[in-house]
């Protein structure tokens, strides 16, 4: 798929060729401030001039990425005289600025749409932050620091590295992804494995799970987004099984208050002791006995909201595996990780994986006992 959609995504087997990518991306992608008055928003679908007339884009914009924007959001951008499609990636962002909102909005037609969000954005003479990414604005964030910070994913992924192998020599790079939404990658802590999941492993095999210790691997997992999606964050992972397990955030460096990539690097410090706190959080889990696991499980998943097929799948599973009887948290908090591998079977895009991963992790700071309900529930 051409860089330039909306629906691009592309992933990395190694470290120097997601930094190399997202250096050139850095070098290619234009950070332009504005007045948010001054945005000039045009219809781009097919009965739209600007659809059918080339001319007033900016120079280096392809047919390509019209045609996929009129497919799309529909929108198109004028900034100093250049018009540029609008990526769907910027549409939240673009309303923050309008300060408008609401379900309704995007059932208008383009031309109408346009209209209402002229008359609002010219309402305010505030500083927009637009990125201009692959030929597409990408998002329009507001131009205030405090709002808004850059954080160039290329540095991020630099410091990352450098720190890692500062504190966990013999890290390993697992993977990583990119769309124009967000992008991520992991790592294994292969060196660390006694040290940070030596006791929770001990544990296991003193209560009869020795086997679900067997090849976990510790690993973290980062992700950020210049589109407003995220923080530039890491987070603790338990690798080796058939999808990783999140067990919670570590650090979190917001977009806002004109934070630095120092920020960041600050933060990373504190990523061994948080690690420690989240494995305990884990193992705690093992303490909590639930006389209806399958009614909590279920409740939890609701509460939740996790995709409702592979929710009820996993929930399935774990009722045949358990047929009745009590169960502890860390029981149904395992079976619960069965959603995940069950929505990459089903190819879920990685981005929307990522954040139920994310979401399942929440639940380690449950009060498991409110949801140990006899009365059963309907999802």
């Amino acid at each position: 798929m051409l860089q330039c959609k909306d629906g691009f995504y592309t992933t990395f087997g190694s470290y120097p060729t997601m930094l190399d990518y997202h250096e050139e991306q850095a070098k290619e992608s234009r950070w332009v401030r504005c007045k948010v008055n001054e945005l000039q928003i045009e219809p781009l679908d097919d009965p739209s001039t600007m659809y059918t007339r080339p001319t007033p884009f900016a120079s280096g914009i392809t047919s390509d990425a019209v045609q996929d924007t009129a497919e799309n959001l529909g929108l198109a951008m004028a900034i100093d005289g250049h018009a540029y499609p609008v990526r769907t990636t910027a549409y939240k962002s673009l309303l923050d600025r309008a300060k408008i909102g609401g379900t309704v909005l995007p059932k208008l037609s383009r031309n109408v749409l346009s209209d209402v969000l002229n008359e609002c954005l010219k309402l305010y003479p505030s500083d927009a932050l637009v990125l201009i990414r692959d030929q597409k604005v990408s998002a329009v964030h507001s131009g205030d620091e405090v709002d808004y910070s850059v954080l160039p994913i290329d540095e991020l992924l630099a410091t990352l590295q450098d720190k890692l192998d500062e504190r966990f020599p013999g890290n390993q790079f697992e993977k990583g992804y990119s769309d124009h939404s967000l992008t991520s990658a992991s790592w294994t802590l292969p060196n660390q494995k006694d040290d940070l999941v030596g006791d929770y492993a001990k544990h296991l095999a003193s209560i009869g799970k020795a086997y679900l210790a067997k090849n976990l691997i510790p690993g973290i997992r980062f992700m950020t987004s210049d589109t407003g999606v995220a923080s530039a964050k890491v987070s603790a992972l338990l690798m080796g099984g058939q999808y990783p397990i999140h067990i919670g955030s570590c650090i979190a460096v917001d977009h806002r208050h004109q934070s630095k990539v120092e920020d960041f690097t600050k933060a990373l410090d504190q990523l061994f002791a948080q690690f420690g706190d989240s494995i305990a959080k884990l193992q705690k889990l093992t303490e909590i006995t639930l006389t209806y696991p399958v009614n909590a499980m279920t409740r939890i998943c609701k509460k939740l909201s996790m995709p409702k097929k592979a929710a009820l799948g996993a929930i399935r599973m774990f009722e045949m595996s358990y047929g009745g009887g009590p169960a502890t948290a860390h029981d149904v908090f395992m079976a619960m990780q069965e959603i995940m591998f069950l929505l990459k079977t089903e190819n879920t895009p990685e981005s929307k994986l990522l954040f139920i991963e994310e979401n399942l992790a929440r639940t380690l700071s449950f009060d498991w006992e409110q949801y140990d309900l006899a009365k059963a529930v309907s999802y």
